[in-house]
């Protein structure tokens, strides 16, 4: 339990001085990995802001998987990897507080359903139905 705490303090702690480090710089412009606006875009961009070395991300791989296999053709699974320099800018650009996050957005790319931690996949599909996946 002590490594739990321990690692979560850590993660804050480095999204934290990220936020300071970046300070005014914006995140680069994104304009392919998590926009869907052209035509026959999928419905759903489902945004997964985490870490390949974080435990509750670790358990969401699986998952993102599943969801980009059984709805290819609706929904776009993106995955930024926050602990990484080319992840570390989407830290900002989505205002994460915690990781993992999952961001969802609608097919005109904006932001409908933001969700903090490990998501189950029954409870995420459901958000993905709120756009008609």
């Amino acid at each position: 339990m002590k490594r739990i705490a321990v690692a979560a303090v850590l993660v804050l702690s480095m999204l934290g001085a990220m936020a300071c480090s970046q300070g005014d710089k914006k995140a680069p412009a994104d304009t392919s990995k998590a926009t869907a606006k052209k035509e026959g875009a999928p419905l759903v961009t489902f945004v997964e802001i985490g870490s390949v070395r974080c435990i509750p991300c670790k358990k969401m791989q699986p998952i993102m998987k599943e969801i980009e296999q059984e709805y290819a053709d609706k929904v776009k699974v993106v995955f930024y990897d926050v602990w990484t320099d080319e992840g570390k800018p989407y830290g900002q650009k989505y205002n994460i507080r915690v990781i993992p996050t999952q961001v969802f957005l609608d097919k005109d790319g904006k932001e409908y359903f933001r969700h903090e931690g490990y998501f189950p996949k029954e409870e995420l599909v459901k958000v993905l139905k709120m756009k008609g996946v």
